[in-house]
């Protein structure tokens, strides 16, 4: 099994290439962190490129087919924050940013991944979505819009790309615990003027688990999306989350 892992030298993306690796697949990693990427096992391939670099994106996928001769699996995972901010203080500029990374990097991944598994006659597309995009988010405009619309191409993809052997779905993700929900968590508690442990419980009371969600959690969906275990799962959203019952408990 080949798989493709877009920002997947830290984070979400990192726990899904160790999953994929432990279950035998062939690993490639993507990030715009050369650092981050000098530190990958060796055993992954890894290519530092902008998820949302349209040219970069293409060579490459080019590159995948040279060297691989086709793509089993395709976690499009790339994506940011963006600004914590009432929607009448988000800049465009800042709301552009967000989105083109998080949709235009799964839009681009998809784009180049496609014809690779349409040759194959199988695949499997993994994007990365939010529980921001199932039911909004206070103080995050451009991250809910971005997540929101990465749903809605992933079920047109499931749609197309059905007839030709390929499924796509979804990964709605809760508060994930690691360095950039510290960043979201300490930027929204200065927004509410709370503190950052009132923000950190609040997102744990909101959810029915009581617990924030571990990369790992989100890393076994993956791999199960990805296996013959799941081959009539098409079009799904895949809430890894402990079940949000408010999904803003600080209001």
């Amino acid at each position: 099994m080949k798989v493709l892992i877009t920002a997947g030298a830290s984070g979400i993306g990192h726990a899904m290439a160790q999953a994929f690796a432990s279950a035998e697949g062939e690993v490639w990693v993507t990030d715009i962190d050369a650092t981050a990427l000098a530190a990958v096992p060796p055993s992954w391939r890894a290519t530092q490129v902008d998820a949302s670099d349209d040219a970069g994106m293409a060579a490459l996928f080019g590159e995948v087919d040279t060297v691989w001769g086709g793509l089993d699996v395709l976690c499009a995972n790339a994506g940011i924050a963006g600004p914590t901010a009432l929607i009448e203080d988000v800049q465009l500029a800042d709301f552009q940013h967000c989105v083109q990374v998080n949709l235009d990097g799964a839009f681009l991944a998809s784009k180049y991944a496609v014809p690779l598994m349409k040759r194959a006659g199988a695949g499997s597309i993994v994007v990365t979505s939010s529980t921001a995009g199932q039911y909004g988010y206070p103080n995050r405009a451009p991250y809910a819009a971005a997540k929101w619309a990465v749903i809605g191409l992933m079920k047109t993809l499931a749609m197309e790309l059905g007839p030709f052997g390929i499924r796509a779905n979804a990964i709605c993700p809760g508060a994930v615990e690691g360095p950039r929900m510290d960043g979201v968590i300490a930027r929204e508690a200065a927004a509410k003027g709370m503190t950052p442990e009132q923000v950190a419980h609040g997102y744990a009371k909101g959810v029915a688990m009581q617990s924030f969600v571990r990369a790992e959690d989100v890393a076994d969906m993956a791999v199960f999306l990805a296996s013959p275990q799941a081959r009539m799962v098409s079009g799904q959203v895949m809430a890894v989350d402990g079940f949000t019952v408010n999904p803003d408990p600080q209001v």
